[in-house]
C-alpha cells in the first residue's frame, strides 16, 4: 500500500528580506501573502519568489574546508574542531583581539544577542561590529543625539497612510520595498508627497514635488528648506519653546542658507524648497522620512539631523499623526543594533562603556563584569584592519557577504586574503564564503523559529515551516558548538531560540530598547507589541515621543550642522559623481536573489546610469560597454541612458560581484559619529570599454 505524505501545513510568517516585514503565508516553498499592517495583503517580487530558495540547488548543506586551496566537504565534528583550535592557538599567541566576529542586519534577534555574548564571553573579544553600520548608523546616531533613543520609525506604519504630506529624503521605497508605496498614496493623491533624490526614481515618478539635488549637497537642501519654513512663518514658536532645545544655534547656521544660494549650491530651485515647505507647514498630518541617501556619506548624521531639525522646527516629532522616523533597510536592521552585535553596545541598546550597563548584563551572563571586552573597531575600520600588525588574524562570518556589500571592495577583498584563518555561516556560497577557510552551512528563514523588529520597532515572530536539509544546523547550534569546544559551560549557550529570547528579555530589562514583557507566547497570541514592552502585562509604545523625549529633560535636542560637500570632490580627472542604491529585483548583495532564475532574469548584469548629453561626449551608446573609475578601483557596466539623469552624475545598483562590484568604486570616509562609510558619492571618470 503506498502511503502519502500528509501535505504542508500552512503557516503564518514573514518575509526573508527587508525591514518592511511583510507578512506571508508559506505551505512548504509555496508563498502567499497574508493581511498584515505593513504590506496590507502585497507582496514585492523578491517576497513571491523567496521559497524558491527553500528549495534551491544551490543550498549548503555540508561543512565545507579548504584542503590544498580547495574547498572539501568535512564533517561537523571535524569542522567544529578544526575552527576551535585555530580560534584557540590564535587567541593564546596574539591574544583575543586576535579573532573577530562579523554579523549582519538579516540576523534574527535570537542570532544577534548570541553572536554578541560568543565574541566577548567565549572569544573575549572586543573585536564585534555587523554590516547594519553600512545601513542606518547615521540615522541611529542622529536619532539619539535629537531624541534620546533610536527606534526608526517611532510610530506605527499607520500613522504615514494617514498623513496628508510626506517627505521622503534620499529612499526609493517603490523599488525597495514597494508594498510601502500604498502607505503614500493618500500623500500622492492630495499632492502632498515630496520625494528628495538625485535620481528621477520609480518613488520620484509618483511624487507630487521631486527635489533632484547635486550628490552630496543634502545638508544644504535642508538648511534651505528650514530657513524658507522659518523666514514664510512657518515655525511653531509654542512647540520649540516647550519641547525643544538648541533652536538658536541651529538657526544661527541656517539663516545664512538661504533658498537662492542653496539652489546654487544644490540645483533645487529656490521656489520648489519653499513648496516643500509650505506644503510640510500646511498639513494637519505631516511626516518626514530618511533612508541611506540621507545616511550614507561622512557627514550623514548631520545630514539626517538636519532632517530632523526641519520636522522639530515644524513641530511634527511627537505631533499626533505626525513625526519624523528612518525606513530601516535589512529584515532586522532594529533588532540586530538593539542586542549586542554592534562594537560599541551591549544588549537592550545599552553602551558598553556603562559600568552599570556592564554590570547588569554581566549578571544575566553570569561573568565578572570587568571580564568584558571595551569597544571595539566599527565595522570599515573593523575589515581594513584585518591581518594587518596588530588587526585581528582570524574573522568569523555570520550573515553578511562582505567582498561586494563593503566599500573600497577591492582593498577588504585584499584584507581577507591576508588573514590566517576566515570562517563563514551562511546557506549559500556567496562571494565571501568563497574565500573562506571553513564554511557552514546553516538554517535560513523558514527553517527556524525566531524574532525580528521591523522598522516600526515591532517585535515579530517569524515561525519555523518547514525542516531544514540533512546536514544543516542552526546559527544557535554552531555557536553553542564553538563555545563548548572553547570552554564554555553548555548552559550558557542556549540553542533553543525561545530560551536565548528568554534571556536577552533579562539582559534588555530597563535598558532604552527593553524586551522584557515580550514572550513568545504573546507573539504566537497575535499580540502587536512595539518596544519598549518593559512588563508582560504592559501593551507595547507603538508611539514613543507623545508626551515627552528620552532625554533627561524630556526635551528634543536640535543639532547645529552645516553644510560640508561630500568628503571626495570632483576634480579634472575625476569629473563625474557616482552614487549607488538598489533595483527592484535584487537585494543586498545579491548573494541571494542572484540565485533566483526569475530575479535574475528581470536584472541579470550591472548597468550605469547616464545623461544622454553625457554619455555622447564620453563616446558611449545605449547599451555599450563602459568602465566607470575612480581612485580606488574600476567597474564593467553596460550604459543605460536616462534622460532625467542629472548631466554630472551617474548611477550604478550594488547587487552584483566580480568586475561588477559598485563598491571597487566607493569612498570609505567615515562619519565621525556613526562611522558609516560614504558610499552614496564619490568622484569617477567614464571611459569606453573594450
Amino acid at each position: 500500500m503506498t502511503r502519502v505524505a500528509a501535505p504542508a501545513p500552512a503557516v503564518d510568517t514573514h518575509c526573508p528580506y527587508c525591514a518592511l516585514q511583510c507578512g506571508m503565508r508559506l505551505t512548504g516553498a509555496d508563498v502567499q501573502p497574508r493581511e498584515f499592517p505593513t504590506n496590507r495583503g502585497g507582496l514585492c517580487q523578491k517576497g513571491w519568489t523567496s521559497g524558491t530558495l527553500l528549495t534551491s540547488p544551490h543550498r549548503l548543506t555540508t561543512p565545507l574546508v579548504r584542503v590544498a586551496g580547495e574547498l572539501a566537504p568535512a564533517t561537523w565534528d571535524d569542522a567544529l574542531d578544526l575552527v576551535a583550535a585555530r580560534l584557540a592557538a590564535l587567541r593564546e599567541e596574539h591574544g583575543p583581539d586576535s579573532v573577530a566576529v562579523f554579523g549582519g542586519g538579516g540576523l534574527t534577534t535570537e542570532k544577534c544577542y548570541l553572536l554578541g555574548k560568543f565574541a566577548r564571553v567565549a572569544l573575549g573579544t572586543s573585536q564585534i561590529d555587523y554590516n547594519g553600520r553600512f545601513c542606518m548608523s547615521s540615522a541611529a546616531a542622529a536619532g539619539i543625539r535629537a531624541f534620546g533613543v533610536d527606534r526608526g520609525m517611532p510610530f506605527p506604519i499607520a500613522d504615514v497612510a494617514g498623513a496628508d504630506v510626506v517627505l521622503l529624503a534620499g529612499s526609493n521605497p517603490a523599488e525597495t520595498m514597494p508594498p510601502f508605496t500604498q502607505h503614500v498614496r493618500n500623500a500622492a493623491n492630495s499632492g502632498g508627497l515630496v520625494v528628495v533624490d538625485p535620481r528621477r526614481t520609480a518613488t520620484a515618478e509618483l511624487a507630487t514635488l521631486h527635489l533632484q539635488p547635486r550628490p552630496g549637497t543634502d545638508v544644504a537642501l535642508a538648511l534651505g528648506i528650514l530657513h524658507a519654513a522659518v523666514a514664510d512663518g512657518h515655525l511653531r514658536h509654542d512647540y520649540v519653546a516647550e519641547r525643544t532645545t538648541g533652536f538658536a544655534d541651529a538657526w544661527r547656521i541656517a539663516a545664512a542658507w538661504w533658498p537662492e544660494r542653496v539652489e546654487r549650491v544644490t540645483g533645487v530651485a529656490a521656489a520648489d524648497q519653499r513648496r516643500a515647505a509650505a506644503l510640510l507647514a500646511g498639513a494637519d498630518r505631516a511626516v518626514v522620512l530618511t533612508g541611506r541617501g540621507s545616511e550614507q556619506h561622512a557627514r550623514g548624521t548631520d545630514t539626517v539631523g538636519a532632517w530632523i531639525n526641519l520636522a522639530l522646527a515644524l513641530g511634527l516629532p511627537g505631533s499626533p499623526g505626525s513625526g519624523y522616523g528612518c525606513l530601516t533597510g535589512q529584515g532586522n536592521g532594529q533588532g540586530g543594533r538593539e542586542h549586542g552585535q554592534k562594537a560599541d553596545q551591549l544588549p537592550g541598546y545599552r553602551r558598553i562603556d556603562d559600568p552599570a550597563a556592564r554590570a547588569h548584563v554581566a549578571a544575566v551572563w553570569g561573568v565578572d563584569p570587568d571580564s568584558l571586552p571595551g569597544s571595539g573597531r566599527s565595522a570599515y575600520e573593523l575589515l581594513d584592519a584585518l591581518g594587518d600588525g596588530g588587526g585581528p588574524k582570524a574573522l568569523l562570518v555570520f550573515g553578511s557577504n562582505v567582498v561586494v556589500s563593503a566599500p573600497r571592495a577591492g582593498h577588504i577583498t585584499e584584507r581577507l586574503s591576508s588573514l590566517d584563518f576566515l570562517v563563514v555561516a551562511d546557506f549559500v556560497l556567496s562571494e565571501t564564503a568563497a574565500r573562506a577557510d571553513v564554511v557552514l552551512p546553516v538554517t535560513q528563514w523558514a527553517e527556524e523559529d525566531g524574532t525580528l523588529t521591523n522598522l516600526e520597532g515591532r517585535v515579530l515572530l517569524r515561525t519555523k515551516s518547514l525542516d531544514a536539509p540533512p546536514g544543516v544546523r542552526g546559527d544557535l547550534s554552531v555557536l553553542r558548538g564553538l563555545a563548548v569546544r572553547l570552554g564554555q559551560p553548555a548552559r550558557r549557550f542556549p540553542d533553543d531560540p525561545e530560551a536565548v529570547f528568554t534571556e536577552l528579555r533579562r539582559a534588555s530589562a530597563g535598558g532604552p530598547a527593553d524586551y522584557s514583557g515580550v514572550t513568545y507566547a504573546r507573539l504566537r497570541a497575535g499580540e502587536q507589541l512595539f518596544w519598549p514592552v518593559p512588563a508582560e502585562d504592559h501593551p507595547g509604545t507603538p508611539r514613543l515621543f507623545a508626551e515627552r523625549f528620552a532625554h533627561p529633560d524630556g526635551r528634543a535636542r536640535f543639532a547645529a550642522v552645516d553644510h560640508s560637500g561630500p568628503a571626495e570632490p570632483v576634480d579634472a580627472e575625476y569629473p563625474l559623481l557616482a552614487t549607488t542604491g538598489r533595483v527592484l529585483a535584487h537585494y543586498q548583495s545579491g548573494a541571494q536573489t542572484r540565485l533566483v532564475p526569475e530575479l535574475l532574469a528581470a536584472a541579470p548584469e550591472a548597468f550605469v546610469e547616464v545623461h544622454p548629453d553625457t554619455a555622447a561626449r564620453h563616446g558611449l551608446a545605449d547599451g555599450a560597454p563602459a568602465r566607470v573609475v575612480s581612485r580606488r578601483g574600476a567597474v564593467q557596466a553596460r550604459v543605460r541612458l536616462v534622460a532625467s539623469a542629472r548631466l554630472d552624475t551617474v548611477f550604478l545598483p550594488f547587487h552584483f560581484p566580480g568586475a561588477q562590484r559598485a563598491n571597487l568604486l566607493t569612498n570609505p570616509a567615515l562619519d565621525p559619529t556613526s562611522r558609516m562609510p560614504e558610499f552614496k558619492v564619490c568622484a569617477v571618470r567614464l571611459e569606453v570599454a573594450s
